[in-house]
Formats: structure tokens, C-alpha cells, sequence
């Protein structure tokens, strides 16, 4: 993949609709986590930008699919957190709709960087949204994030208890992030270069 310029980025469109998600024949990567995760602030750091995903102080307020279209080669699609208790059914309902067809009708979706806090390690819903992929065959990494949270020993033991997690195979990327360091960037966008290549 030719190097991307990371100045051209513009938020595409904010989808409520499936019938609203572009197919601009790019590929596409998807971001999966629960609110408060940290989605906001991987896209912020993968993109080298401060405000480009703006970090919400009312987890779970955002039940639209938002797309930012990187130099015209490849969309990053924030998809809305989930697990938030607070949420009514009605919005529950518009989530598990709008985020299930787009997975299941993405021909562009060439990845799903699934968000666990590394800290709190697999929720329920995470559990849920790990055993959808696995079942899907969709490729996906996992980034622990807010990795700096932690000290070295109990960073390495969750770390550890992620790698052997019956829902995420042998093979399956687990890499550690931090907004606060930039840990965990390049291997991102390794990841993902790869993945595209």
C-alpha cells in the first residue's frame, strides 16, 4: 500500500442507516468496543490528529456508524460503543441493527480492530462481540487498550489471560495501546497495511 497522507482525512458521512454506509470500493476498517473504550482516542492517534473522533463524555450517546475516508484509499468506520447500560431498548435496537448489517454486508470490511480495556480485561458484551467474529470468520486483532494503566506485572498477567482467552484463536494479534504514549501505533498500522496488501 502506497504511503497515505494523513492530512487528507474528512468525515465522510455519520450513517444511521444501513442504507447510508458507503461502498466506495476501498477497503475498510471497522472499530469495535464498548463505550469508553478508547475508540475515539486510537482513531485521534492512528490519524496523528487531536480532534478528528471526538471522545464523548456521555459513553454510549452516538448510535451511528462514522466514516472517515484516509486519502481517498481506505475508510476507518467507528462503529457505535456498546455495553452501555444506560441506553434505551429502542436505541439498543437501532445498534444491533444498523451494526449487524453492516458487518454482515461489508465486501469492503477488510478488518475489525476489536477494542478490549486491558485493565478490565473482556466484558459480557465483549465476549459477545468475540464470539460473533470468530463465528463470522471475519479477520480481526485485538487492541488492549489503555495499557499504561497498568503495572509491569499486572500488564504482563493480563495480557497473558487475553492470549489465552477461549474466544480469541492462537494467531489472533493482541496488541497493547496507550494514547498517552503512542504505544502500539506502528503496529497497528502495520497490521492493517498488511491486511490491505
Amino acid at each position: 500500500m502506497k504511503k497515505l497522507n494523513l492530512n487528507n482525512i474528512e468525515l465522510l458521512i455519520s450513517a444511521g442507516r444501513v442504507d447510508q454506509i458507503p461502498c466506495a470500493g476501498i477497503p475498510q476498517i471497522a472499530f469495535s468496543g464498548r463505550s469508553n473504550v478508547g475508540k475515539s482516542s486510537l482513531l485521534n492517534a492512528l490519524t496523528k490528529r487531536k480532534s478528528l473522533a471526538r471522545v464523548s463524555g456521555t459513553p454510549g450517546k452516538t448510535v451511528t456508524v462514522n466514516f472517515y475516508k484516509i486519502d481517498d484509499k481506505l475508510f476507518f468506520a467507528d462503529l457505535p460503543g456498546y455495553g452501555y447500560a444506560a441506553r434505551s431498548a429502542k436505541d439498543q435496537g437501532l445498534w444491533s441493527v444498523l451494526v449487524d448489517g453492516y458487518l454482515s454486508s461489508g465486501k469492503d470490511l477488510k478488518l475489525i480492530l476489536q477494542l478490549i480495556d486491558l485493565k478490565v480485561g473482556p466484558t459480557a458484551d465483549d465476549e459477545a462481540m468475540l464470539d460473533w467474529l470468530v463465528a463470522s470468520r471475519m479477520p480481526f486483532a485485538v487492541v488492549a487498550t489503555k495499557a499504561d494503566k497498568l503495572n509491569k506485572t499486572s500488564r504482563a498477567k493480563a495480557l497473558e489471560e487475553l492470549q489465552s482467552h477461549p474466544l480469541i484463536p492462537k494467531g489472533i494479534p493482541i496488541i497493547p495501546f496507550s494514547s498517552l504514549s503512542g504505544e502500539g501505533v506502528g503496529d497497528i498500522w502495520s497490521f492493517i497495511e498488511k491486511v490491505i496488501d
